[in-house]
């Protein structure tokens, strides 16, 4: 377990140390919070896809797939969209095609958007990987309902986090009745009074990727290894003595399972805290990237029981995560899954969000081609006027200039 570069104990005396409860309470604990650039970064490299994905996302959920240029166009605003629709498809080609059709019967033809056939192959190749990772979906599904206060969350809230853990679009229609002796549907999702019940308690999914982790390194060294939390401090990063005197003891604290019943804990206990980190430990190991806007995680403050306060989590546990400010919203991210920015372990549906990237990069290097093609055009057309004038004594190549800096823009 690393606490910065060194181990917990060499943040504390190197004297032999009589064990205590410390006084502080939690509320009382303050941490500095700190910039991570290369944790941020990793939030960063990802917004152009997330962009793209969100104008995908508009179209797909249209009648038939189709939708006028125009209609899209008024949902800028709602997609966070910094370019006209028009710019936005002539800098993305492959994702649809543009056709004209009616709107009414007697209306004249307008510009329709609709899915391109590159597009399509990869929604294919999507259903594929769900397909093929179905039982990894619905072991998430019933591990974030067996971490529930009484094992049931609403509808609504799941399929508004479907994105964050790499859900189907459609999870909660086919995927959820394929199980019923996982899942029981209460109400219809989309009214605000529909949940999701856990029929029956499975074992098997009943582990955390902390007690995983300490029965994989039991089994490699032949000893029992103790659940416990991976802390390590940013370089440079420091804690007041009152803070490293309380981490020291709650660190000392027995391993409380998310999927434990906590019903019974003191919302202001040490042994609170304890659950409550392993809880967010475990919602971020089961999400795609290891991270989750707050404002989402908020939604579950009464499933999962966490306090109103529960963002400060992570700012008092820096060692364990990282709250990044980027996009001008709160994500906590889960230290130990990022190697820099990059992920260490990823998950299996993250093949689909890799081949959107590729589609997105096809269409960029072809678009990259057709400028420079047209680049080269007007090139040899300035060369041939250049040619005419310089033979008529004049040149007059200031309208081809303007036309390759048109082409860059």
């Amino acid at each position: 377990m690393l606490f910065g570069a060194h181990s917990i104990s060499s943040h504390l005396n190197s004297k032999p140390r009589v064990w205590f409860q410390s006084t502080y309470s939690i509320s009382s604990l303050k941490v500095v919070w700190r910039k991570d650039e290369k944790l941020d970064d990793a939030i960063v490299n990802e917004k152009q896809w997330r962009l793209s994905a969100r104008v995908v996302k508009q179209v797909l959920n249209e009648p038939g797939q189709v939708i006028p240029l125009r209609y899209l166009e008024k949902r800028r605003q709602r997609m966070r969209l910094p370019v006209k629709v028009k710019t936005f498809l002539a800098r993305n080609p492959g994702l649809f095609d543009t056709y004209l059709d009616r709107i009414r019967p007697k209306s004249e033809p307008v510009p329709f958007i609709r899915v391109g056939d590159r597009l399509q192959r990869f929604l294919e190749e999507e259903k594929r990987i769900y397909s093929e990772n179905e039982q990894l979906i619905v072991a998430k599904l019933c591990k974030l309902l067996m971490m529930a206060k009484d094992k049931v969350v609403s509808a609504d809230k799941l399929e508004h986090v479907k994105r964050e853990f790499g859900f189907p679009i459609d999870f909660m229609v086919n995927l959820v009745p394929k199980y019923p002796e996982y899942f029981r549907l209460v109400g219809c999702p989309g009214e605000g009074k529909s949940f999701l019940e856990l029929v029956s308690w499975k074992p098997e999914f009943a582990k955390s990727a902390i007690e995983e982790r300490a029965e994989e390194e039991s089994n490699l060294i032949g000893i029992r290894v103790r659940p416990s939390f991976n802390v390590k401090l940013p370089r440079g990063f420091s804690l007041r003595k009152e803070m490293r005197e309380w981490v020291r003891d709650w660190m000392e604290l027995p391993y409380v399972s998310p999927y434990e019943d906590a019903s019974d804990l003191d919302q202001a206990s040490r042994e609170m805290e304890k659950r409550t980190v392993g809880v967010f430990h475990e919602l971020l190991s089961l999400s795609l990237f290891k991270r989750i806007p707050v404002p989402i995680l908020g939604k579950f403050t009464e499933d999962y029981r966490f306090s109103n306060a529960f963002a400060s989590v992570f700012t008092r546990h820096s060692g364990i995560f990282y709250l990044s400010l980027k996009g001008g919203i709160k994500t906590a991210m889960l230290r130990e899954a990022y190697k820099g920015s990059e992920l260490i372990d990823r998950d299996p549906l993250l093949e689909i969000n890799d081949n959107f990237v590729k589609l997105l990069a096809e269409g960029h290097r072809e678009r990259a081609q057709q400028l420079r093609l047209q680049r080269e055009t007007v090139q040899k057309d300035m060369e041939m006027m250049a040619l005419r004038n310089s033979e008529q004594g004049c040149y007059a190549g200031g309208e081809d200039m303007q036309k390759i800096e048109d082409l860059d823009s």
